[in-house]
């Protein structure tokens, strides 16, 4: 008889600074915008990064609700999906902010599921235009994911992907926290 290493959800998650474009993964979580055809920071480095057949297979898909997610093929991105998750713009946080941004990451990961994906990384969504501060949007992503992978053995690998140094500070902190 065999006996799997089990491993817990803290296990299988991570946390790097760089380039989300430039991770070998199943798929990439875009911070998308409800239009799915591009934008600035994340959105727009990914939607250049794999090339125009990505914003001709987002057309056909009629745009995202916030605190939802689609999915697309990679195209020229080593990853081979892309999931678009729609985050919630800053309000000071009494306008269903967190609910919203956790269901981002539990849609995402639904999607992750439903085709077999075994390694996913995330940016920080909704912490650049969208205004959440950093250090709230690492706690509800991190607490969301965890809780998600303690249901879901399938998922093997999480990233979280800073770019920049307070955003990794900021997940490092939230990390240990859990």
């Amino acid at each position: 008889m065999t006996i799997e290493a089990i491993t817990t959800p803290q296990e299988r998650m991570g946390i790097i600074q760089g380039d989300i474009t430039k991770l070998t993964v199943d798929a990439i979580v875009n911070a998308a915008k409800s239009s799915l055809l591009g934008g600035g920071g994340v959105d727009g480095a990914i939607h250049h990064a794999a090339g125009e057949d990505l914003l001709s297979e987002c057309q056909q898909l009629n745009g995202c609700p916030t605190g939802q997610a689609k999915i697309t093929d990679g195209y020229l991105l080593p990853a081979k999906y892309i999931i678009h998750a729609v985050g919630p713009t800053w309000r000071g946080g009494k306008a269903g902010e967190p609910e919203l941004l956790a269901s981002c990451y539990r849609e995402s990961l639904a999607l992750a599921k439903i085709y077999d994906i075994q390694t996913i990384a995330f940016p920080a969504i909704s912490c650049g235009a969208y205004g959440y501060p950093i250090d709230l949007a690492a706690k509800v992503a991190l607490e969301t994911v965890y809780t998600f992978l303690e249901q879901e053995p399938s998922i093997l690998g999480v990233s979280f992907v800073c770019f920049s140094d307070a955003d990794y500070d900021s997940y490092v902190e939230a990390f240990g926290m859990l």
